[in-house]
């Protein structure tokens, strides 16, 4: 399942490798593709293995605000 999520607070180009990283070690995330410009992240994931608030929650861990 493909989904985007919004992602608040990126400024650098580091800044968006982080929240891939991290969203990357989430179980069941498949590929997690993040733009600085809109300020979202497009996460393919196994719904049967991680869940949004999975994904949101990984967003926050590494110092972002996910909406």
């Amino acid at each position: 399942m493909k989904t985007v999520i919004k992602v608040a607070g990126m400024s650098c180009g580091g800044c968006r490798a982080g929240v891939e990283k991290a969203l990357l070690k989430v179980p069941g995330v498949l590929s997690a593709e993040v733009s600085l410009e809109r300020g979202e992240a497009v996460v393919d994931y196994d719904e049967k293995k991680a869940a949004l608030q999975d994904l949101r929650a990984a967003i926050e861990r590494a110092g972002f605000t996910a909406g």
